[in-house]
């Protein structure tokens, strides 16, 4: 099975791009999605997170999603080690989807990528870029944030001119139209390389 992992910073456009895959009839894995389902329901996460942030990481059996981010989002030490009991488990989960899928190729849908150092655990990578500013005005329409915040995240994550270094496939998400065409176009190249 090739797998193929898709990242960009937040507010590129991730989700769009992975839509667009999905439309092609490709298989998409989102990483943000299972890591929210897996803190809730994994007992060995749900004990870590209460050791590394206690009790109040969890209300009412729910993860307290905007506790955890206003701990760890100005704290690189523990977000490092929030990563690090999340990631494992999301990417074990991902393996076993991924044997499950009928596919040429399947696609992970993950933020942090390059920041994990994990590109060596796919067959190819496709970075989603677009203008900060840009990024910005997106997440401040989609979520209930400020710009600081917004910066604040941005902020723990890599640049993205160290990104286009590392990555195959790069996607310059502005308009919507191109964005398409240059999904059609790594579709094919996968397809042809693989």
């Amino acid at each position: 099975m090739i797998t193929i992992g898709l990242t960009g910073g937040i507010g590129s456009g991730k989700s769009t791009v992975a839509s667009m895959f999905k439309d092609l009839g490709v298989p998409v894995y989102d990483s943000d999605q299972r890591a929210k389902h897996l803190m809730n329901s994994s007992k060995a996460i749900h004990d870590q997170l209460i050791e590394l942030l206690g009790e109040e990481a969890f209300l009412d059996g729910k993860l307290n999603r905007a506790f955890i981010a206003s701990k760890v989002f100005n704290d690189k030490n523990l977000l490092a080690k929030l990563n690090d009991i999340v990631h494992p488990v999301v990417r074990e989960d991902f393996v076993a989807w991924a044997k499950n899928q009928n596919a040429r190729y399947v696609i992970q849908e993950t933020a942090l990528l390059f920041e994990n150092k994990s590109q060596a655990l796919y067959d190819e990578v496709i970075l989603v870029t677009a203008p900060k500013e840009v990024r910005i005005g997106r997440v401040l329409a989609r979520d209930n944030t400020t710009r600081a915040q917004v910066e604040a995240r941005m902020d723990n994550q890599l640049e993205d001119k160290i990104k286009l270094e590392l990555a195959n496939f790069v996607i310059e998400n502005i308009d919507l139209e191109i964005t398409k065409e240059k999904v059609l176009q790594i579709h094919a190249s996968i397809l042809t390389e693989h």
